[in-house]
């Protein structure tokens, strides 16, 4: 939880016994301009489908499949680096990714990944899942009552 929430919620508790006016423009200028802020993290979950699905298009570096998802989402997502290493690690060793090291364009030694034919029934197993939940969340969303 990032500092900003947990002093967030923090002061929340102080509002309930002080002056809550006080509290509130406490919390603007803490806070400053974070609440209209965009959010670019991953959805959480979904992480190993947007590996697949940039690594189904060709091999890449780890840099490279995060600059192609951030790229491709036009800037919705960026890929925390530390959750990619660990995502990569985890989609290797279930054999849904093989890797090797190579030169860069930059002449720069990278590890790059390649999606195998395990993790291309993966990457359909996730799509299908996914489009099945997108769906789900569409219809609550349209529901009136």
């Amino acid at each position: 939880m990032s500092d900003a929430i947990v002093s967030a919620c923090r002061l929340s508790a102080v509002a309930l016994r002080q002056n809550r006016a006080d509290a509130a423009a406490y919390f603007t200028l803490k806070m400053g301009n974070r609440m209209n802020e965009s959010n670019t993290d991953v959805i959480q979950g979904t992480l190993d489908m947007l590996i697949l699905k940039t690594l189904s298009l060709g091999p890449l570096h780890g840099f490279g499949i995060a600059r192609r998802v951030e790229q491709v989402s036009r800037g919705v997502f960026k890929v925390n680096p530390g959750s990619l290493l660990t995502a990569l690690q985890r989609l290797e060793r279930a054999a849904w990714l093989d890797s090797e090291w190579r030169q860069t364009e930059n002449s720069r030694r990278a590890k790059f990944y390649t999606l195998t034919r395990s993790g291309k029934k993966q990457l359909e197993a996730e799509t299908a899942d996914w489009n099945r939940r997108v769906s789900a969340i569409a219809r609550l969303l349209k529901a009136e009552g």
